[in-house]
Formats: C-alpha cells, structure tokens, sequence
C-alpha cells in the first residue's frame, strides 16, 4: 500500500488490548508523518500513549492534540470514567482543529471495538461517530483467525468502512491468507517485532510492512 493510497484519517484498533496497537499507529504516524490522536485514555498514572508514541517517533508536538478523555485508572473506558465520577459524553469527542499541513490524522481506539465508553455505547460507537475508515490489527499468533473476523464482523454490523489488516508479530502466511479468504478484506501490513523502537526503525516498519503487502 502506497503512502497516497492512505486516507485523510483512519482509526486504528485491535482485536484485543496488548496487541500491538500503540506500535501499529506509531509506525503509520512515523511513516506518513502523521498526527496521532487518541480520543480516549485510560491509565495516564503512566506515560499515555500518546507520549509513548511521541517520545518513539521524534515528532514535534504540533502532531500530538491531546486527548479529548484523559481518565486515570487503567481499565475499560467506562469503568475509568466512573471511578472519577464521569461519563464519557461522544458529542464531547471533537476532531482535532488544526492539523499539519498534508499530515494524516492516525486515531488510535483503546481495547477492541466493543470495550464499553459509558452504560450504553462502545468503542464502535465512537469510530461511527467520527466517520473514518478504520484499520484492525491483529497479532498474528495462533488464536488471531477467530478474533480477527468477530472484529470484521461487527465492524460491518455497524456500516463502518473497513480499511483493512495489519498482522502484528512474526509472518504466519496461513493466518494471513485466511484472514483474507474468511474475512474478505485485505492484510495491508506485516510488522514484524521490533528489536529497538527509534524514529529510523518505525520508518522502516512502515516502508517494509505495507511494501511487502503492496500486491
């Protein structure tokens, strides 16, 4: 996949929590020289993932608006607003302003698409409410096949444009061919593990992943 074949913005989620996806957005934000947004965020006792991705890339901080829910606890989104006597309210969740001239928007979503926001939404509520095609990654270990095309499955349930795949992980040719044929999408990416995460290795990430997939 080429760099102009990349939209305007994209949403960045997972099948899962701890899959990679932090990594996956760093290397498109890297790559594109992109601005990384992520709406919501929970656990920011720690560095946030939105610092994590600016300290690894090296990019200014013109590239990283802040967070439009910034909730303390490391738990599901609806829980970390609750214990801080929140709801978290969509119509509050507004794109950024500005953004860098020719820079793609990079949204990363926190778990998977049906981790709980408030009572009554999902993390698929909000990708719907911001109207961007969105990207799944997956680790490409044993197990991804089924979660992968749940994640598919539901994003479709929802009329949300599917950009397609990225396998997080070492190549597994199998997995990726049957996310395909079952999934009836695309893997747009291989990344395979990264042994130091620098602004250059990000880069080449980007270059090799989607390059190889390019078919």
């Amino acid at each position: 996949m080429k760099r102009a074949d990349f939209p305007r913005r994209l949403i960045v989620t997972g099948t899962d929590t701890g899959i990679g996806k932090t990594v996956v957005a760093a290397v498109l934000t890297a790559g594109l020289n992109g601005v990384y947004w992520k709406p919501i965020q929970s656990g920011s006792d720690g560095p946030t993932d939105r610092e994590w991705v600016r300290d690894h890339t090296g990019l200014g901080r013109d590239h990283f608006p802040p967070e439009a829910y910034l909730l303390r606890a490391p738990v599901s989104p609806h829980l970390a607003a609750a214990l801080e006597g929140r709801t978290i309210d969509l119509a509050a969740v507004v794109m950024p302003a500005s953004l860098p001239d020719a820079s793609p928007l990079i949204i990363e979503g926190a778990g998977g698409v049906m981790a709980p926001i408030n009572d009554r939404q999902f993390m698929i509520d909000l990708f719907r409410h911001l109207q961007a095609p969105v990207l799944v990654v997956a680790p490409s270990r044993v197990g991804m096949i089924n979660h992968t095309l749940l994640t598919l499955d539901q994003l479709r349930r929802y009329d949300i444009p599917i950009l397609g795949v990225v396998m997080n992980g070492p190549a597994n040719d199998d997995n990726r061919r049957a996310v395909e044929h079952f999934g009836r999408t695309r893997v747009l990416a291989g990344i395979e593990p990264l042994d130091d995460i620098t602004p250059a290795a990000l880069g080449r990430a980007f270059r090799d992943g989607f390059a190889c997939h390019d078919r």
